[in-house]
């Protein structure tokens, strides 16, 4: 291969990183999909909960946007009250050994960090 070639698939693998990061980016949209994606299906007040300082306003907002992306899939219950849930689309769940690399690295990171091993802060 030549420098020419490299710097070709080196630009289209950044690109696709952009890509991806633009669907995935801001402050709650990886944890919304951690909280999902942990536990299969979720209800509104159950993300909200996992998903600390996210108003349900920021929730509603990115939970749209994720179903727009074909990430997640609402679905109502035939209950009383309504109960909605999100799970994971199959595409979503594309994303299971992401979340799982992120979760890894986040334990050694606080680990590295902090110097002792992690323990979960609820």
């Amino acid at each position: 291969m030549t420098d020419n070639d490299y710097t070709a698939c080196h630009k289209r693998e950044i690109m696709a990183v952009h890509d991806a990061m633009d669907v995935l980016s801001g402050k709650w949209k990886i944890s919304i999909i951690s909280s999902i994606c942990y536990y299969n299906k979720r209800r509104f007040s159950d993300i909200l909960n996992d998903v600390n300082g996210i108003s349900n306003k920021m929730l509603s907002k990115e939970l749209k946007e994720l179903e727009m992306n074909l990430l997640i899939k609402r679905i109502v219950l035939d209950s009383q009250p309504v109960t909605v849930q999100y799970q994971l689309t199959e595409y979503g769940r594309s994303l299971q050994t992401i979340i799982n690399s992120l979760t890894d690295w986040g334990l050694e990171h606080r680990r590295v960090i902090a110097g002792k091993p992690t323990e979960a802060v609820l």
